[in-house]
């Protein structure tokens, strides 16, 4: 029994509402692994890569590159085995969540550092 998950775009943070697709990583009929990058995005401020929330084989891909995709559409499909028929529902809002923490990390610049003091003898 094969389960279908959808992936929907998640909240990359600080009030963005959409995001456009520049490249696809993987294609329909490819495996991906938890975690394996699937799609560079582009916000209002920087490029970000999106991991796959699940394992399992691309079913579909929503939308195209260079098309701008809102907050919560679908981006893919995948058949990830079996389950129940809660899971899809569930996967999307841990997606964005795990995303959404990668996304930040990824995008967050460092703290800065203050020099540290010297004292004279």
């Amino acid at each position: 029994m094969s389960t279908i998950r959808d992936f929907a775009l998640p909240d990359l943070g600080e009030g963005l509402t959409e995001s456009e697709i520049v490249a696809w990583r993987v294609q329909v009929g490819d495996h991906v692994e938890l975690n394996q990058i699937i799609a560079d995005v582009e916000t209002a401020k920087a490029v970000v890569e999106l991991p796959s929330p699940f394992e399992g084989t691309v079913t579909a891909l929503h939308a195209a590159e260079g098309e701008t995709v809102n907050v919560g559409e679908k981006l893919f499909s995948c058949d990830t085995g079996g389950g129940d028929a809660a899971a899809p529902a569930e996967s999307t809002t841990e997606a964005a969540s795990a995303t959404d923490t990668s996304a930040t990390a990824a995008g967050a610049a460092p703290a800065p550092t203050e020099p540290a003091e010297t004292r004279e003898p």
